[in-house]
């Protein structure tokens, strides 16, 4: 096979002068061993094979951090190398381990939102390709993992997948699950593995680079070496040739008849005159002094003759410089190259640490479950009993039994917990927040214990017993709290003996949280019969981030869209519409929202809220100052008249409206600024507020609000939280609600 080497390859690899050459295969060319290449092309093309029993698979790297790398490593200085995809891409290489045996890279298609129902990538992740791409996207979307539109490849010169939505499909979500569930996101293993002397070394890229360093150095070395030969021959001859016609040696073989003759005549006119030459004069000097032509000796110029004489000099001195000083040569070479041919070679692929994305918070949950509490199955094909949640095959079911049971198990059609179910839900082994509250009797009649607990460190389908495993134990009370919340019960004891006082209150917040296998606080040592709620419960944990993600209109705690910050048991969200009604409300993730809304945050209750409307029935713009009265409830804050209309509002401390006025039989009316704290106190909710202007106003804009120091009185108080035994702590959060049992 023949190919044309290109420039760099020309500069790099093709030295005929250091090649090992060996015969072809038909024995009429030469054709070379191996290249002598001053450059680490393996590392920068990558390589990948498999032999009897070895594989390699060296990942490509950016061509000028090689260079770079090279040179500190000729100067002594330490350095890092990481893979650089010409698919560009996202790469996380946490976990590169320099290329060797047990590293892994993931590579990520870049992937952007175009608008709300679109989805662009521009980029793919190393080893796949656009076509392998779509198919994975849509055997995904088969599958029910994700679910998209359509796919369209406007793929030219530059990548252009678009991925359409259908409404209601969150964009951050269902790029989360391109991620998990799709070659979006590969996940690649280098193995580090060269031939040295016909045997494989398993080393890492920084060991190959600094190899390949010292094999450009010594090839370096070749060609300076035959370079500096070549040159002294060059420098030889001239001289030679200089004495040969300056002296007239030419002359003393006319009379000779014989080769011998005149080599002998030639050798001993040279002798005379060759005590500066740095090596003997050999007969194959002497032959080519005779080869000579006239013409050339005829017009011989001595001036010039010493001039190149003198320019050869001068390439020696440089050349034995050179290889005196030959790490600073390779340092100016490779630095040569970088500048001859870097540019337009510049790192493709983004370096990135990547957040893990669990599977089961991206999946598309598309199946329904079902359980059948007395008999004991929970399953996605039980559609004539009860439904639970919705669910993804990729899920795990958390069931607890009236017996004090627990056990976790894959989502199948159908599965045997055990009877009695009290308990089913999707279970998350990463959510810290869900706390269970049990009371449960020891045995058939002994006595009652209460506790409070986490679920983790757990085997699937392993049953696990959450009472003191005595024979006959029953649970009395239970309930789940997605945020750890704690509630009153009251507890009613059957009349045996003299017992005194057969009805009393416990707070499960006076409990530590501890694992599943903690026995828990005595109760009562007499039997129960009856535990009613009597206070639902607020968190007892500490705050949580909650986000609300525009595109879908939902809270979430997966960090979708915008945070609106840490929420404690008490705290509560402000909604205010465009018809000028709002409502402060405790987030939960099943919270609606209209379509209307137009602002929403983490309501402070001593922060006033600045509103400027336009009155139906006075005809007038009022501006009004206000704080939030009745928590809980939807409530108008503009008056009721059918015309009447919100212009602005602002939850700033000291707002800034810029009033725009109607043009008057051809007079216009300069634009006024108002500083609404400065212009009307705060007043009650149903206040009519102050008149903003009597003239017409085109249009109110919202300005930048003036600065403004927060008084410590409206800085809400940290409240009193609970700490969790995290021993084995592995929890799950679910929104349904609590199950109470009652015995008669």
């Amino acid at each position: 096979m023949e190919a044309r080497l290109s420039k760099f390859a020309l500069e790099v690899i093709y030295s005929p002068k250091i090649t090992d050459w060996g015969v072809s295969y038909d024995g009429r060319r030469a054709e070379p061993n191996n290249l002598p290449v001053k450059f680490p092309l393996l590392l920068a093309q990558g390589a990948e094979g498999i032999a009897v029993g070895l594989s390699t698979k060296v990942l490509p790297h950016n061509f000028n951090e090689l260079i770079d790398a090279s040179i500190k490593i000729l100067k002594g200085k330490p350095f890092t190398l990481f893979p650089d995809f010409q698919t560009a891409g996202i790469a996380d290489i946490s976990n590169y381990n320099d290329g060797m045996r047990g590293g892994r890279v993931r590579v990520r298609a870049k992937i952007a939102q175009l608008d709300k129902s679109t989805l662009v990538i521009t980029q793919i992740p190393f080893s796949t390709n656009t076509t392998t791409l779509i198919d994975s996207i849509l055997k995904a979307n088969e599958k029910g993992k994700i679910k998209i539109k359509k796919i369209e490849d406007n793929t030219a010169a530059e990548v252009e997948i678009l991925i359409h939505l259908y409404p209601g499909i969150s964009p951050d979500k269902t790029i989360d699950a391109l991620f998990a569930f799709t070659a979006c996101e590969t996940s690649v293993a280098p193995l580090g593995c060269v031939i040295e002397d016909n045997k494989p070394l398993f080393i890492g890229v920084s060991a190959m680079l600094r190899i390949s360093t010292e094999r450009t150095v010594h090839l370096l070395k070749s060609e300076l070496e035959i370079q500096l030969s070549e040159l002294e021959e060059q420098w030889h001859f001239l001289s030679l040739e200089r004495i040969f016609i300056e002296k007239k040696v030419y002359r003393l073989i006319e009379e000779e008849t014989t080769k011998e003759g005149v080599i002998s005549a030639i050798d001993e006119g040279l002798k005379p005159h060759i005590k500066h030459l740095k090596r003997e004069v050999t007969e194959d000097d002497i032959l080519r002094l005779t080869e000579i032509r006239i013409m050339r000796i005829s017009k011989f110029d001595s001036n010039k003759a010493q001039d190149k004489i003198e320019a050869l000099e001068g390439d020696i001195e440089q050349v034995k410089h050179d290889l005196e000083h030959l790490t600073d040569y390779a340092i100016a070479y490779f630095t040569k190259l970088k500048e001859k041919y870097g540019k337009g070679r510049e790192r493709q692929t983004e370096l990135r640490i990547f957040d893990d994305i669990e599977a089961t918070k991206v999946v598309l949950r598309n199946t329904k479950l079902y359980v059948n509490r007395e008999e004991g199955f929970v399953g996605t094909s039980l559609k004539k009993d009860e439904y639970v949640t919705d669910c993804s095959d990729i899920d795990d079911v958390i069931v607890f039994l009236r017996d004090g049971k627990m056990m976790i198990t894959k989502v199948d059609a159908k599965t045997f917990v055990g009877k009695d179910i009290i308990h089913v839900a999707v279970f998350d082994k990463n959510d810290k927040r869900t706390i269970y509250n049990m009371i449960y009797r020891d045995g058939k009649s002994g006595p009652s214990y209460i506790k409070r607990f986490n679920v983790s460190g757990v085997t699937r389908d392993k049953p696990y017993d959450l009472t003191n495993e005595s024979a006959g134990s029953q649970v009395l009370y239970f309930s789940h709290n997605p945020n750890g919340e704690a509630e009153v019960i009251t507890i009613l004891l059957r009349q045996v003996g003299t017992i005194k006082k057969l009805k009393f209150d416990i707070d499960f917040a006076s409990l530590a949280i501890k694992g599943r296998a903690s026995k828990g606080n005595l109760v009562t040592k007499y039997p129960i019969k009856k535990i009613e709620l009597k206070e639902k419960g607020i968190s007892t944990l500490l705050p949580r981030k909650i986000w609300f993600d525009d595109t879908v209109q939902r809270l979430n705690v997966d960090a979708r869209g915008e945070l609106l910050g840490e929420f404690r048991p008490s705290d509560k969200i402000l909604i205010i519409n465009q018809n000028g009604k709002l409502k402060t409300v405790i987030p939960e993730l099943t919270t609606h929202f209209d379509e209307d809304m137009i602002k929403l945050e983490k309501w402070i209750p001593k922060k006033p809220i600045s509103a400027i409307y336009y009155d139906g029935e006075k005809e007038r713009y009022f501006v009004k100052r206000f704080l939030v009265e009745t928590e809980n409830k939807e409530d108008s804050f503009i008056t009721e008249h059918p015309n009447s209309q919100l212009e602005i509002v602002s939850t700033d401390y000291r707002p800034v409206a810029e009033l725009v006025f109607t043009k008057v039989k051809g007079v216009q009316k300069e634009n006024q600024v108002v500083d609404l704290e400065a212009f009307i106190a705060v007043k009650g909710f149903k206040a009519l507020g102050n008149q903003l202007t009597a003239d017409k106003l085109k249009q109110v804009n919202l300005l930048e609000p003036l600065p403004y120091e927060i008084p410590e009185e409206i800085i809400p108080e940290e409240p009193e939280v609970t700490e969790i035994d995290t021993s084995d702590d592995n929890t799950s959060l679910n929104d349904d609600g609590q199950i109470t049992l009652t015995l008669e």
